[in-house]
C-alpha cells in the first residue's frame, strides 16, 4: 500500500495504542507484538506508527485465497493471513509435481498481490506448518516424509503447532526439548503421559496424517468472544457502556448467524493500565438475542464499573454455546413476546446484512453513534475517502493503492 516505506522499522495499531503488528525491520529491533507505543517508541525514536486498515486486509486476505483456490478446491482459512491447502491427487489435474505447484502459487500470490508469502510443503498440517516458518520471510521449505527427522531435529517443542507454555513445559520435566525427541517418544509412554491432541500431535510429527484440510467455514463454537478498544481512555458510564453493548450486540448477530444460543454471558472492563476486571452470569435459559440480556448487562456493567478509573476498552463473552432452540421456552414465559423478539431480530439481521453491521441496533449502544468511535491515530486512507455511492459503513470492495505516475 506504501511502497516507499518497505524495509523501514514500522508498526500498526496506532490506534489501540499498542503493537498490534511490527515489521519486519521493527522485529529485528526488538519490538514485539502488544507492547506500548511509548516502549516500542523507546527502543526505536523513529519508529513509524501506522493505524490498522482491516478493511483492506480482509480484501487482500479474501484475494490471497481465491488464488490458492484454483490449484486446489480443498483451502482451510486458518486466519485472515494463513490457509492449509490439500494438493493430494492435484499432480494429474495440474500436470506438475507437487514441489512446482506449491511454488506457483507462492508467486502467483506475491506477483498478484505485491506481497511476500512463506509456504511449507509436507506430507501433515503440523510439519507443513513448521516448514512455513523454517525460512521467513519468503520462505519455500519442503518436508518430505524420509527427510522429516533432519528438519525438525533442532525444532523446539514450543514451536510446534499446538503446543502450549503448559505441554511444554511438561514436556521440559521429562527432559524433552526438541520435536525429534517428541517424536522419538515410544508409544506407549505417548499414549500414557499425554492427552489426545499430544497423542495426535505426536503422530503428525511422525508423519501420520491426523489432522484433514477442512474448507468448509466453521460453524462450531464453545464461545464467541467480542472486544474492542477505543481511545482515548474515558471514565464516561454510558459511554463505556455503548461500546460493550456494540461487542455483545455483535457477539449475539455471530451466534445467531450460526444457529447458537448462549446459556452464560461475561462481559470485561480493561483499564488504561491494561488491568482487567469482569463479572459471568448464568441466563434463565440459552438466547442470541441482545434484547433479552440488556438488563443483565447493565447489572453486570454496574457492578464493575469504578467512576474514577479511565478505561480503554470493554469485552463480551458467549459461553456454553447449543443450538438454538427458539421454540422451547420456560414455562413462565410469555410465548408471544418471545416470537415476536425472534421476529424483530430475524428482520434487524437482514436490515444489518443489506446497510451494514449495527444499522439497526439497540438504544443502550447509541452514544457511540452521537460521540463517535474515539481513535487513537491518524484514520486509515480508506476511511478518509469515499468513493460515489459509499457512505461510512458501506464500501465497496476496493482498496486505495498509492502509484507513483
Amino acid at each position: 500500500m506504501h511502497p516507499e516505506l518497505r524495509g523501514k522499522p514500522l508498526i500498526t495499531g496506532g490506534e489501540r495504542g499498542i503493537v498490534a503488528c511490527p515489521s519486519y525491520a521493527a522485529k529485528k529491533l526488538g519490538i514485539r507484538r502488544g507492547v506500548t507505543l511509548r516502549e516500542a517508541k523507546a527502543i526505536c525514536p523513529e519508529l513509524i506508527i501506522l493505524p490498522s486498515d482491516y478493511e483492506t486486509y480482509s480484501l487482500f486476505s479474501r484475494r490471497m485465497f481465491n488464488i490458492i483456490r484454483q490449484f486446489t478446491p480443498q483451502v482451510e482459512e486458518y486466519s485472515i493471513d494463513e490457509a492449509f491447502a490439500d494438493l493430494a491427487g492435484m499432480r494429474r489435474a495440474l500436470r506438475s509435481s507437487y514441489e512446482k505447484i506449491a511454488l506457483k502459487i507462492k508467486k502467483e500470490i506475491e506477483a498478484d498481490l505485491g506481497l511476500t508469502v512463506s509456504v511449507g510443503l509436507s506430507v501433515t498440517k503440523v510439519l507443513a506448518k513448521a516448514a512455513s516458518k523454517y525460512r521467513k520471510p519468503s520462505g519455500f521449505t519442503v518436508i518430505p516424509g524420509r527427510e522429516i527427522p533432519l528438519y525438525i531435529r533442532d525444532l523446539p517443542v514450543e514451536n510446534i503447532w499446538g503446543i502450549g507454555p503448559a505441554t511444554t513445559s511438561y514436556l521440559g520435566k521429562m527432559g524433552i526439548r526438541t520435536a525429534l525427541q517428541f517424536a522419538r517418544l515410544p508409544e506407549e509412554i505417548v499414549r500414557k503421559k499425554f492427552t489426545k491432541p499430544g497423542v495426535e500431535i505426536w503422530r503428525e510429527l511422525r508423519g501420520d496424517s491426523v489432522y484433514p484440510v477442512s474448507p468448509e467455514e466453521k460453524s462450531v463454537y464453545a464461545s464467541i468472544c467480542k472486544s474492542k478498544t477505543f481511545a482515548p481512555a474515558t471514565n464516561r458510564r454510558e459511554y463505556i457502556f455503548a461500546q460493550l453493548m456494540r461487542n455483545f450486540e455483535s457477539a449475539c448477530l455471530k451466534a445467531r448467524r450460526y444457529d447458537l444460543a448462549a446459556k452464560k454471558i461475561v462481559i470485561f472492563l480493561r483499564k488504561n493500565n491494561f488491568d482487567t476486571v469482569g463479572a459471568e452470569a448464568k441466563l434463565v435459559r440459552a438466547s442470541a438475542y441482545p434484547m433479552e440480556m440488556t438488563v443483565l448487562v447493565r447489572e453486570l456493567f454496574d457492578s464493575l464499573f469504578e467512576e474514577k478509573v479511565l478505561y480503554r476498552s470493554t469485552g463480551t463473552v458467549l459461553l456454553d454455546l447449543m443450538p438454538d432452540r427458539s421454540v422451547q421456552r420456560t414455562l413462565f414465559e410469555c410465548p408471544v413476546r418471545a416470537e415476536n423478539v425472534r421476529k424483530l431480530y430475524e428482520a434487524a439481521d437482514i436490515v444489518n446484512g443489506k446497510f451494514g453491521k449495527h444499522t439497526l441496533h439497540l438504544g443502550g449502544a447509541h452514544a457511540i453513534d452521537r460521540e463517535g468511535k474515539g481513535r487513537r491515530g491518524e484514520p486509515t486512507e480508506r476511511e478518509k475517502t469515499r468513493y460515489k455511492g459509499e457512505g461510512k459503513r458501506k464500501h465497496l470492495g476496493l482498496p486505495i493503492l498509492h502509484i507513483k505516475v
